[in-house]
């Protein structure tokens, strides 16, 4: 539960005449994924209908007037992690203009590493953004084009972007969603019965009674109206890379992604993780909640009996959404609890999902010192973060990584363990089906695409912390 951010969840829904209200359940779901804003765009075949605010899911649609005007039989929503400009209601989603063809509304999840040159080129054109987000730019672009019919407008601007993009799409008469061909970020289909459903994770189709069909492919892009569902494709990308960490942290343990359970996948981390570093000690527990499976699956292939050691308090939100670090500081400080009945004179093994700048983590060690622990052996079930992330999680410089900085003793110093070993980059692909089709930039520096050299000066839709 350490330093990442990561971006933002994306739900839609074609042919329900409740379409926002099952919109924000599953917005609710996905609440994980962004904290900062969430908004929902509903149409009646005739106009598209849209309320954002900055806040939770449940604060900004509180108000009982919103809903009702909410109109249609579809709709799409948005919650919104942001690196930069986070505090804007203009930067809120889904964002909705008028062109040529009419009304459409956009949601995006991900980050767009040609977004600076491409608005840069916008604005010498003529262009004016209103947000400062790499989510507006392919409205714009959307715009400029000269295809005819909103399908090829949509294809012909994705064919101009580069990184990370999981878009859903309103229009009066039609849902569309587009994942990026080398699929960093996920997608899935599900079906309502004869309803067609678009989600981040599928733990949000679970709250409304969808059925998970399958994965959107990378580069697929889904048009739903009411002529059914088709699907075109956009050039294939040279490798898929699939962010391993959407398993290793971000993902709720109940949702599939990438066509896999990610409960299973962080048994398997937790497992490898105890292969690889074995540690003499009484018990196992996990920083609470992200790492609970991996813990689970480091205790069973040790034999070293699992308890339950920290308490979260779930009213505070999650300590990477908050965006200022004063607010980071204080999240940490109510955030976890020790049980000492549980820690008290024991040699513990605390497993964790990853460590990016060390504070939370160096903070929670110490809380298990002062509840009695003997020992405490630290297990990290992904390798060091060492490179920074251009594809959706808020790491843009590699001086804010601990990985890339110091050694695994120092930074064992540093959060003050007894021994500290990380899962190795192998150990954490082979934990998947198709390692083939993972990235793994963040740890060796192997990146599937060109990165700008000035990324951290444009500001961006994406969201981990500690």
């Amino acid at each position: 539960m350490n330093e990442l951010h990561e971006s933002c969840g994306v739900f839609g829904i074609f042919g329900d005449s409740k379409a926002a209200e099952k919109v924000y359940l599953g917005l609710y779901a996905l609440q994980h994924r962004g904290q900062e804003s969430a908004g929902i765009a509903s149409t009646d075949g005739n106009e598209i209908y849209f309320h954002k605010g900055l806040g939770l899911v449940w604060s900004v649609f509180f108000d009982p007037n919103v809903m009702p005007r909410l109109k249609g039989h579809a709709a799409i929503g948005h919650n919104r992690y942001s690196t930069k400009g986070s505090g804007d209601i203009v930067n809120a989603q889904p964002i909705v203009i008028q062109c040529k063809t009419g009304q459409i509304a956009a949601a995006h999840n991900g980050t767009l590493v040609n977004a600076a040159v491409l608005r840069k080129d916008m604005e010498q054109k003529g262009s004016i953004f209103q947000a400062s987000t790499d989510s507006e730019i392919v409205l714009h672009l959307i715009a400029r084009s000269q295809k005819t019919t909103m399908i090829e407008m949509i294809m012909d601007s994705l064919n101009q972007l580069e990184g990370a993009y999981s878009f859903v799409f309103l229009t009066p008469d039609k849902l569309i969603a587009a994942r990026d061909p080398h699929g960093f970020r996920p997608l899935n289909l599900g079906m309502l019965g004869d309803v067609p459903v678009i989600a981040s994770e599928s733990c949000a189709f679970d709250i409304i009674g969808a059925e998970y069909i399958r994965s959107i492919e990378p580069g697929e892009v889904v048009e739903v109206s009411d002529s059914g569902i088709s699907s075109y494709w956009l050039p294939a990308a040279s490798r898929k890379s699939y962010c391993i960490f959407e398993h290793v942290y971000f993902s709720r343990p109940d949702s599939i992604i990438f066509g896999e359970k990610v409960d299973k996948v962080r048994r398997n981390l937790g497992k490898q993780l105890a292969r690889e570093a074995p540690v003499d000690a009484d018990i196992v527990i996990a920083v609470p909640d992200s790492a609970n499976t991996a813990a689970l699956g480091f205790s069973r292939e040790s034999g070293i009996r699992y308890e339950i050691g920290l308490i979260r308090n779930h009213y505070v939100g999650r300590t990477f959404i908050a965006p200022h670090q004063n607010k980071r500081k204080l999240d940490i400080k109510v955030k976890i609890n020790p049980v000492t009945g549980v820690i008290k004179n024991k040699r513990i093994v605390l497993v964790d999902d990853s460590i990016v700048r060390g504070n939370t983590l160096r903070q929670i060690v110490r809380l298990l010192r002062s509840a009695g622990a003997q020992e405490v052996h630290v297990r990290i079930s992904s390798a060091p973060v060492k490179f920074p992330c251009y594809y959706g999680i808020d790491i843009s410089s590699q001086e804010e990584l601990i990985g890339a900085n110091k050694s695994v003793e120092e930074i064992r110093k540093r959060i003050d363990a007894d021994t500290l070993a990380y899962l190795s980059v192998e150990g954490m692909l082979n934990s998947v089906e198709n390692k083939g089709l993972y990235g793994s930039a963040c740890f060796t520096g192997e990146y599937p695409t060109d990165v700008p050299q000035q990324f951290d000066k444009f500001e961006f839709c994406s969201g981990k912390e500690s």
